[in-house]
Protein backbone atom coordinates (compact mmCIF):
# COMPACT_ATOMS: atom_id res chain seq x y z
CA UNK A 1 0.00 0.00 0.00
CA UNK A 2 1.60 3.23 -1.24
CA UNK A 3 0.00 5.44 1.42
CA UNK A 4 1.26 3.28 4.27
CA UNK A 5 4.73 3.23 2.74
CA UNK A 6 4.67 7.01 2.35
CA UNK A 7 3.85 7.54 6.02
CA UNK A 8 6.59 5.10 7.05
CA UNK A 9 9.17 6.86 4.87
CA UNK A 10 8.29 10.26 6.35
CA UNK A 11 8.52 8.97 9.93
CA UNK A 12 11.90 7.32 9.30
CA UNK A 13 13.16 10.40 7.45
CA UNK A 14 12.24 12.54 10.42
CA UNK A 15 14.13 10.24 12.76
CA UNK A 16 17.23 10.17 10.55
CA UNK A 17 17.31 13.94 10.09
CA UNK A 18 16.66 14.68 13.77
CA UNK A 19 19.78 16.28 15.27
CA UNK A 20 20.99 14.27 18.25
CA UNK A 21 19.55 15.95 21.35
CA UNK A 22 18.41 18.94 19.28
CA UNK A 23 15.08 20.69 18.76
CA UNK A 24 13.29 20.66 15.44
CA UNK A 25 12.27 24.18 14.28
CA UNK A 26 8.52 24.77 14.63
CA UNK A 27 8.10 25.56 10.93
CA UNK A 28 9.73 22.28 9.95
CA UNK A 29 7.51 20.37 12.39
CA UNK A 30 4.42 21.92 10.78
CA UNK A 31 5.54 21.05 7.25
CA UNK A 32 6.44 17.51 8.29
CA UNK A 33 3.03 17.04 9.94
CA UNK A 34 1.22 18.32 6.85
CA UNK A 35 3.21 15.85 4.76
CA UNK A 36 2.19 12.99 7.09
CA UNK A 37 -1.49 13.88 6.73
CA UNK A 38 -1.21 14.14 2.93
CA UNK A 39 0.70 10.86 2.70
CA UNK A 40 -2.10 9.15 4.65
CA UNK A 41 -4.54 10.30 1.96
CA UNK A 42 -6.55 12.54 4.28
CA UNK A 43 -8.06 15.80 3.03
CA UNK A 44 -8.27 18.60 5.59
CA UNK A 45 -11.02 21.21 5.94
CA UNK A 46 -10.42 24.02 8.43
CA UNK A 47 -13.19 26.39 9.48
CA UNK A 48 -13.38 29.13 12.07
CA UNK A 49 -11.17 31.95 13.28
CA UNK A 50 -7.39 31.64 13.38
CA UNK A 51 -5.98 30.98 16.83
CA UNK A 52 -4.48 34.02 18.61
CA UNK A 53 -0.72 34.42 18.66
CA UNK A 54 1.31 34.15 21.85
CA UNK A 55 0.65 31.97 24.89
CA UNK A 56 -2.42 29.83 24.30
CA UNK A 57 -3.93 26.58 25.55
CA UNK A 58 -5.43 24.75 22.58
CA UNK A 59 -7.81 21.95 23.58
CA UNK A 60 -9.55 19.40 21.36
CA UNK A 61 -11.54 16.20 21.49
CA UNK A 62 -9.38 13.12 20.90
CA UNK A 63 -10.18 10.49 18.28
CA UNK A 64 -6.99 9.32 16.62
CA UNK A 65 -3.21 9.53 16.37
CA UNK A 66 -4.03 11.68 13.32
CA UNK A 67 -5.27 14.43 15.66
CA UNK A 68 -1.68 15.25 16.61
CA UNK A 69 -0.23 15.98 13.14
CA UNK A 70 -3.50 17.71 12.21
CA UNK A 71 -3.25 20.23 15.04
CA UNK A 72 0.51 20.63 14.63
CA UNK A 73 -0.04 21.43 10.97
CA UNK A 74 -2.68 24.03 11.82
CA UNK A 75 -0.87 25.85 14.65
CA UNK A 76 2.77 25.54 15.78
CA UNK A 77 2.47 24.32 19.36
CA UNK A 78 3.94 22.10 22.05
CA UNK A 79 2.01 18.89 22.61
CA UNK A 80 1.36 17.17 25.93
CA UNK A 81 2.18 13.45 26.04
CA UNK A 82 2.59 10.78 28.69
CA UNK A 83 6.17 10.10 29.77
CA UNK A 84 6.13 6.55 28.36
CA UNK A 85 6.17 7.92 24.81
CA UNK A 86 9.68 9.29 25.40
CA UNK A 87 10.92 5.66 25.44
CA UNK A 88 9.17 4.60 22.22
CA UNK A 89 11.53 3.78 19.34
CA UNK A 90 11.64 6.56 16.73
CA UNK A 91 8.46 8.27 17.98
CA UNK A 92 10.06 9.15 21.33
CA UNK A 93 13.01 10.92 19.71
CA UNK A 94 10.74 12.74 17.28
CA UNK A 95 8.42 13.85 20.07
CA UNK A 96 11.29 15.16 22.18
CA UNK A 97 12.78 16.98 19.21
CA UNK A 98 9.43 18.59 18.46
CA UNK A 99 9.28 20.06 21.96
CA UNK A 100 6.64 17.77 23.46
CA UNK A 101 5.97 18.35 27.16
CA UNK A 102 6.11 14.92 28.77
CA UNK A 103 3.83 14.53 31.79
CA UNK A 104 3.25 11.84 34.41
CA UNK A 105 -0.45 11.50 33.80
CA UNK A 106 -1.13 8.70 36.29
CA UNK A 107 0.71 10.11 39.32
CA UNK A 108 -1.50 12.39 41.38
CA UNK A 109 1.49 13.71 43.34
CA UNK A 110 3.06 14.93 40.11
CA UNK A 111 -0.01 17.00 39.19
CA UNK A 112 1.04 20.33 40.79
CA UNK A 113 4.44 20.17 39.08
CA UNK A 114 2.80 19.25 35.77
CA UNK A 115 0.41 22.20 35.96
CA UNK A 116 3.31 24.51 36.87
CA UNK A 117 5.39 23.32 33.89
CA UNK A 118 2.51 23.85 31.47
CA UNK A 119 1.78 27.29 32.94
CA UNK A 120 5.47 28.17 32.58
CA UNK A 121 5.44 27.25 28.89
CA UNK A 122 2.27 29.31 28.38
CA UNK A 123 3.76 32.34 30.16
CA UNK A 124 6.78 32.02 27.91
CA UNK A 125 4.55 32.59 24.87
CA UNK A 126 4.15 28.99 23.73
CA UNK A 127 0.95 27.48 22.43
CA UNK A 128 0.30 24.17 24.19
CA UNK A 129 -2.02 21.48 22.81
CA UNK A 130 -3.93 19.22 25.19
CA UNK A 131 -6.59 16.54 24.79
CA UNK A 132 -8.47 16.93 28.08
CA UNK A 133 -10.62 13.83 27.61
CA UNK A 134 -7.49 11.91 28.63
CA UNK A 135 -8.20 9.17 26.09
CA UNK A 136 -9.32 8.57 22.53
CA UNK A 137 -12.95 8.08 21.50
CA UNK A 138 -14.52 6.77 18.31
CA UNK A 139 -15.58 10.23 17.07
CA UNK A 140 -19.32 9.69 17.46
CA UNK A 141 -19.13 9.53 21.24
CA UNK A 142 -17.00 11.78 23.43
CA UNK A 143 -15.66 11.98 26.97
CA UNK A 144 -15.76 14.72 29.56
CA UNK A 145 -12.94 17.24 29.63
CA UNK A 146 -10.78 16.77 32.72
CA UNK A 147 -10.16 20.02 34.54
CA UNK A 148 -6.51 19.94 35.63
CA UNK A 149 -4.92 21.32 32.45
CA UNK A 150 -7.26 24.33 32.52
CA UNK A 151 -5.68 25.41 35.81
CA UNK A 152 -2.47 26.06 33.87
CA UNK A 153 -4.30 28.50 31.58
CA UNK A 154 -5.84 30.25 34.59
CA UNK A 155 -2.46 30.51 36.34
CA UNK A 156 -0.74 31.83 33.21
CA UNK A 157 -3.57 34.21 32.29
CA UNK A 158 -3.77 33.04 28.67
CA UNK A 159 -6.75 32.34 26.38
CA UNK A 160 -8.12 28.87 25.74
CA UNK A 161 -8.75 27.89 22.12
CA UNK A 162 -11.28 25.04 21.73
CA UNK A 163 -11.08 22.97 18.56
CA UNK A 164 -13.54 20.32 17.42
CA UNK A 165 -12.20 17.45 15.33
CA UNK A 166 -14.30 15.12 13.23
CA UNK A 167 -13.58 12.64 10.47
CA UNK A 168 -15.97 12.06 7.58
CA UNK A 169 -16.06 10.29 4.25
CA UNK A 170 -16.47 12.44 1.16
CA UNK A 171 -20.17 13.18 1.01
CA UNK A 172 -20.69 13.90 4.68
CA UNK A 173 -21.14 10.64 6.62
CA UNK A 174 -19.15 10.45 9.87
CA UNK A 175 -16.32 7.90 9.83
CA UNK A 176 -14.75 5.94 12.69
CA UNK A 177 -11.97 4.59 10.46
CA UNK A 178 -9.26 6.78 12.10
CA UNK A 179 -10.39 5.88 15.66
CA UNK A 180 -7.53 4.59 17.82
CA UNK A 181 -9.29 2.95 20.78
CA UNK A 182 -9.03 0.13 23.30
CA UNK A 183 -6.46 -2.53 22.38
CA UNK A 184 -6.18 -1.22 18.84
CA UNK A 185 -2.65 -1.22 17.47
CA UNK A 186 -1.07 1.71 15.68
CA UNK A 187 -0.54 -0.43 12.60
CA UNK A 188 -4.23 -1.43 12.52
CA UNK A 189 -5.27 2.21 12.75
CA UNK A 190 -2.75 3.22 10.08
CA UNK A 191 -4.07 0.49 7.81
CA UNK A 192 -7.68 1.64 8.19
CA UNK A 193 -6.73 5.24 7.42
CA UNK A 194 -4.54 4.32 4.46
CA UNK A 195 -7.22 2.10 2.91
CA UNK A 196 -10.17 4.44 3.58
CA UNK A 197 -11.60 6.15 0.51
CA UNK A 198 -12.35 9.86 0.54
CA UNK A 199 -11.44 10.43 4.20
CA UNK A 200 -11.83 14.07 5.26
CA UNK A 201 -10.61 15.59 8.53
CA UNK A 202 -12.71 18.53 9.70
CA UNK A 203 -10.96 20.99 12.02
CA UNK A 204 -13.41 23.50 13.48
CA UNK A 205 -11.61 26.32 15.29
CA UNK A 206 -14.09 27.69 17.83
CA UNK A 207 -13.98 31.19 19.36
CA UNK A 208 -11.15 31.63 21.86
CA UNK A 209 -12.09 31.98 25.53
CA UNK A 210 -10.46 35.11 26.93
CA UNK A 211 -8.63 35.04 30.27
CA UNK A 212 -10.72 36.00 33.29
CA UNK A 213 -14.10 35.13 31.78
CA UNK A 214 -14.59 32.02 33.95
CA UNK A 215 -14.03 31.84 37.72
CA UNK A 216 -12.44 28.41 38.01
CA UNK A 217 -11.13 25.44 36.04
CA UNK A 218 -14.42 23.55 36.27
CA UNK A 219 -16.32 26.37 34.55
CA UNK A 220 -13.52 26.86 32.02
CA UNK A 221 -13.45 23.15 31.12
CA UNK A 222 -17.22 23.14 30.67
CA UNK A 223 -17.08 26.20 28.41
CA UNK A 224 -14.30 24.70 26.29
CA UNK A 225 -15.98 21.32 25.77
CA UNK A 226 -17.02 21.13 22.10
CA UNK A 227 -20.66 20.22 21.61
CA UNK A 228 -21.91 17.49 19.32
CA UNK A 229 -21.71 13.72 19.43
CA UNK A 230 -23.04 11.41 22.11
CA UNK A 231 -21.63 11.41 25.68
CA UNK A 232 -19.58 8.24 25.62
CA UNK A 233 -19.51 7.82 29.41
CA UNK A 234 -23.26 7.07 29.40
CA UNK A 235 -22.95 4.04 27.15
CA UNK A 236 -19.44 2.87 26.29
CA UNK A 237 -20.83 0.14 24.03
CA UNK A 238 -21.61 2.85 21.46
CA UNK A 239 -17.90 2.97 20.68
CA UNK A 240 -17.71 -0.78 20.20
CA UNK A 241 -20.74 -0.81 17.91
CA UNK A 242 -19.44 1.95 15.62
CA UNK A 243 -15.89 0.56 15.35
CA UNK A 244 -17.19 -2.97 14.75
CA UNK A 245 -19.46 -1.72 11.99
CA UNK A 246 -16.64 -0.11 10.00
CA UNK A 247 -13.62 -2.29 10.82
CA UNK A 248 -14.50 -5.63 12.42
CA UNK A 249 -10.96 -6.95 12.14
CA UNK A 250 -9.49 -4.14 14.22
CA UNK A 251 -12.11 -3.50 16.89
CA UNK A 252 -11.51 -2.32 20.45
CA UNK A 253 -13.09 -0.70 23.45
CA UNK A 254 -12.82 2.98 24.19
CA UNK A 255 -9.61 3.89 25.96
CA UNK A 256 -10.51 5.21 29.35
CA UNK A 257 -14.12 4.08 29.16
CA UNK A 258 -15.52 2.74 32.40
Amino acid sequence: MLRLAGVAVLVLAGAVLLPLGGRIPAGLVGRWCRAIVRAAGVRVRITGTAAPTGGLLLVANHISWLDIPLLAAVRPARMLAKTEIREWPVAGALAAGAGVLFIERDRLRALPDTVARIAGALRGGAAVVAFPEGSTWCGRAHGRFHRAVFQAALDAGVPVQPVRLQYRVEGGAASTAPAFVGEDTLFASLWRVATARGLVAEVQVLPAIAPGTHPDRRALARAAQPTGGEPGWTHAALVLDHVHAEAPAFSGTARGAA
